[in-house]
């Protein structure tokens, strides 16, 4: 039997995952109906198997660095690269990094936005996973990956807790490319 990652959540699982989700309507903007993964968080069971789940997809694809989109792929992205014995980088936001940046702007489903990365933070060649919560029209973590491969980096991959499937951030982050980055998720919301 051929083992195929992309299928490793078991429907107990899911459901298990999906009752922790909320949603919050009209946040952060009226007409968009928000996915809180605070009770996820709140359930370490929840929590265990989330981060059990996107480290079994990853291990073995050699990953040397997982970059974490704040704020909640940094909570998912900090665990995760200690899983797969990975370094971790932060994507933050405007003026919370220390040190010398480097800048992205980008368009969110509801505005714009722009996040920053240290220099040098990723070696030429690195092999790189982008981590974040959800995975929407996929802007946020395209950028991250332009700041990745702005230092060399590679990105063989993109992991997200929640995808909403309605809207097109999967074929975002794989157009025009070769080889086409993993982009995995667990719960798929249509």
């Amino acid at each position: 039997m051929k083992f195929d990652p992309d299928q490793l959540p078991g429907a107990h699982a899911l459901t298990y995952l999906r009752e922790r989700l909320r949603d919050v309507p009209d946040f952060p903007k009226p007409g968009i109906l928000f996915k809180d993964i605070t009770p996820l968080l709140a359930d370490p069971r929840a929590l265990h198997i989330t981060l059990d789940l996107l480290a079994q997809r990853f291990i073995g694809e050699h990953i040397d660095v997982v970059v974490g989109i704040e704020s909640r792929g940094f909570i998912f992205g900090g665990a995760l690269s200690a899983r797969l014995n990975a370094s971790f980088v932060p994507v933050r936001k405007p003026g919370k990094l220390p040190w010398k940046t480097d800048r992205v702007a980008y368009a969110l489903e509801y505005g714009e936005a722009e996040l920053e990365m240290h220099v040098q933070s990723i070696k030429p060649g690195s092999r790189v996973l982008i981590v974040d919560d959800l995975l929407a029209t996929g802007g946020t973590a395209k950028a991250a990956a332009q700041l990745t491969q702005r230092q060399g980096g590679i990105v063989d991959g993109y992991a997200f807790v929640v995808e909403l499937d309605f809207l097109p951030g999967r074929t975002k982050l794989t157009e025009g490319l070769d080889p086409k980055p993993i982009v995995y998720s667990i719960v798929h919301v249509g």
